[in-house]
């Protein structure tokens, strides 16, 4: 009889066996980089556990006695084959200096020449963690060439509470200082350059897009934001404001208040500036987030925006904030993000 124990490791997960005196800790040999969604116990004292990682669908495992994790028939299926490509974490300071965990995925033997489209992803809201997932899709990218990386910034728990509490209320701007040191660190470390990086984020991470649009339009080609949040000073007066006071405040408090007008993506829009290629995405019967946001920003951006890339706003009128879409749309929104990614930063198929 044994105690099994799973954690969280800034993103990917890990299993520690004990005995039931709380004495000889054992570390369970899991795939690397992966995420334990669920673990049962068995009658005969096994462990029954689920693993998902970036490059492999969910598996079922078991262990028994001392013995290492034996994969069962209780698999997910692939429609393709991810044997080629590989992730590895590294860590990008930030700028106070904190160190943000990123998950680089690509084919192997990519090089580090400055030339690799690559797609930056993060979150970092509400204490939810960005962990290791299984998305098929995602072969389109890597089959042009693309570089995939999901940043576990502040706001997030990957770290716990308190690495979410860095990021909320007051501490947002660490959250978007965190994603922007990430993508620094892609250009200095020639995973790419500038006019081969795009960023994506939904909901919370499109505030965080918004942040990234108004506070570093240079550093980006192309941005994909949906059901995103982009004037700050009016999200408690929608409907499900409420919800959303508790991750970042409320205009009646005089320090939050000044917080969020210091970031409020809407507020921060400056005529005449070059900003990078755009794509907003909304549900016109989102009732988490009002689709005035993307309106508001896509239209205030439009009018501001002195470069030649577009600006472009895509409204699903029978889609709300995800959750529900039906699938027919959810597989138009992922070709029209790919589509517009591709364009922007000229990507082709290779064979």
């Amino acid at each position: 009889i044994a105690l099994f124990v799973g954690d969280l490791l800034g993103g990917p997960s890990q299993i520690r066996r004990f005995g039931l005196d709380g004495k000889g800790e054992v570390l369970i040999p899991i795939p690397k980089i992966s995420t334990i969604s669920e673990m049962e116990s068995l009658e005969d004292n096994s462990l029954l556990f689920r693993d998902v990682s970036f490059t492999e669908p969910a598996a079922w495992f078991r262990v028994t006695g001392n013995g290492a994790p034996q994969k069962t028939a209780l698999v997910n299926t692939s429609p393709v084959s991810f044997a080629d490509i590989e992730v590895t974490r590294e860590f990008a300071p930030s700028k106070d200096g904190t160190k943000v965990p990123l998950n680089i995925i690509r084919k192997k033997g990519t090089k580090l020449d400055g030339s690799n489209p690559t797609l930056l992803y993060g979150y970092g809201g509400y204490g939810i963690s960005m962990q290791p997932n299984f998305e098929f899709t995602r072969r389109l990218w890597f089959d042009r060439g693309g570089v995939y990386v999901v940043a576990n910034i502040r706001g997030g728990g990957e770290f716990g509470e308190e690495w979410h509490k860095a990021g909320n209320l007051t501490k947002k701007q660490n959250g978007f200082d965190d994603f922007a040191a990430a993508a620094q660190y892609l250009i200095d470390h020639k995973w790419t350059r500038p006019d081969k990086l795009s960023i994506l984020g939904g909901s919370n991470g499109g505030l965080l897009m918004g942040a990234m649009i108004t506070q570093h339009p240079d550093l980006f080609r192309a941005i994909v934001s949906a059901v995103g949040i982009y004037d700050m000073l009016r999200v408690e007066l929608a409907p499900n404001g409420a919800f959303n006071v508790t991750e970042f405040g409320t205009v009646k408090d005089p320090q939050q208040f000044k917080a969020l007008y210091a970031y409020s993506p809407y507020h921060h829009v400056v005529d005449g500036t070059r900003y990078p290629s755009i794509l907003f995405m909304t549900g016109a019967n989102d009732g988490r987030v009002a689709p005035y946001h993307s309106r508001k920003m896509a239209a205030r951006l439009d009018e501001a925006n002195k470069s030649p890339n577009p600006i472009l706003l895509r409204t699903s009128s029978s889609a709300g904030h995800g959750i529900g879409t039906a699938l027919s749309e959810r597989i138009k929104q992922l070709a029209d993000q790919y589509s517009f990614l591709f364009t922007q930063l000229d990507m082709r198929e290779k064979r």
